[in-house]
């Protein structure tokens, strides 16, 4: 179910609304008791008020009397009609004004949670250090405001925490791998003849170090997509990326006599963000399609662009796959069988790489399992607003 608010369901409508129906509701209780009131006066003649007259016109007078009382009253009931009438054109005139003023109300009062909300979407990952600081009273909003406050500091630390996690990791992680491969070196590096069994253990566990060096480039790299400021963004052709990508691998498309097809390479798909981020998304869809291919098999690279957005498309052919274990592939470590792992030669981070810096330069991969077999990744990103000269 979306999150977007409904129309009209705005909690300033609502208050409008209630001060609208309350002060109605007091002016229609005024108008009934004014209007009982005016009910409730004594128009008629008490007996004896006139004395009983004992002139010889004594029917002609009561006759004039009755003719004063019946005109008293019709006058007092024409008052008391322009009276309900005047009333009711009041009350209608003062409910359109306390709509009106309702509206200006609710607005003052809930401008300060509409500048908070506005504050909130605008702060990300990229400006946790903003805080809202919103002043005045030390009411329910400030409060509001205040936890808000707090709580970006405490993400603000948590990202930071995160980000030098990344950058000790990739320091720490990578010694003891350059010492062990330097001990490697030299063992075998000895005068004199080396078994074969010492020569051939070497060549295991240097081939090891090789996958846990990929394992760690591909952790550290999900790690920066995910958690890490994209510094230095600036215009990025995604022609150029896949271009580089396929040649980068033109030595293993031979060996595999694949056929590489690049259809559709538009030279205005410029996206923008890190270059360092986006060649690595090339690289890995390109590498993903090469290794999990069939030998004489095929793979289609294409570059997009429409008004809004460009898009990276690489498909390759091999085996029928299943939607539900495609849509899996995107997570960290996710795996379709022994004979397909992901890139980075089994890491099984390629695809989740992928999908992290689309994701952190606002765009979004999807994955589909092709009806004749094999896999169609495709990258949409937002299209640049400006391009390199």
């Amino acid at each position: 179910m979306s999150g977007r608010r409904r129309p009209g369901r705005t909690v300033g409508l609502r208050f409008t609304l209630l001060y609208a129906s309350v002060f109605l509701a007091s002016g229609f209780g005024l108008l009934v008791l004014t209007n009982l009131l005016a009910a409730g006066k004594n128009t008629q003649v008490a007996p004896g008020q006139f004395p009983s007259p004992q002139q010889p016109d004594l029917a002609a007078a009561q006759q004039q009397i009755r003719d004063l009382q019946t005109r008293l009253e019709d006058a007092e009931a024409f008052q008391s009609r322009r009276l309900l009438v005047g009333s009711l054109i009041a009350l209608v005139v003062m409910g359109l004004v306390s709509l009106l003023l309702g509206r200006l109300i609710s607005g003052r009062v809930l401008r300060p949670l509409r500048t908070i909300t506005a504050a909130t979407r605008r702060i990300s990952a990229e400006n946790l250090h903003e805080r809202l600081a919103v002043t005045g009273p030390a009411d329910e909003v400030k409060d509001l405001a205040d936890t808000v406050d707090g709580l970006l500091a405490r993400l603000e630390a948590s990202f930071a925490a995160q980000r030098r996690f990344v950058a000790n990791a990739s320091h720490e992680l990578r010694t003891p791998l350059a010492t062990m491969r330097a001990s490697l070196d030299v063992a075998e590096a000895k005068p004199g003849p080396l078994p074969a069994q010492t020569t051939a253990l070497a060549g295991r566990v240097r081939t090891e170090l090789d996958r846990v060096d990929r394992l760690l480039d591909g952790l550290l790299m999900l790690a920066r997509a995910q958690h890490g400021a994209l510094a230095d963004q600036a215009p990025v052709a995604l022609g150029d990326l896949a271009g580089r990508a396929l040649a980068a691998r033109a030595a293993d498309v031979e060996a595999r006599r694949l056929t590489a097809v690049t259809a559709g390479i538009t030279p205005q798909a410029w996206t923008e963000g890190n270059g360092t981020l986006l060649a690595r998304m090339a690289q890995n869809l390109v590498d993903n399609a090469v290794l999990h291919n069939e030998d004489g098999g095929w793979l289609r690279v294409a570059v997009t662009a429409d008004d809004g957005t460009v898009g990276l498309v690489v498909e390759s052919g091999g085996p029928v796959l299943e939607q539900a274990q495609v849509d899996r592939l995107a997570s960290p470590f996710q795996r379709l069988g022994a004979d397909r792992v992901g890139s980075d030669d089994g890491s099984g981070l390629g695809l989740s790489i992928v999908a992290a810096v689309a994701e952190a330069h606002g765009g979004r991969l999807d994955l589909r399992a092709r009806p004749g077999g094999g896999l169609r990744a495709a990258v949409s990103l937002p299209r640049a607003r400006r391009v390199a000269a």
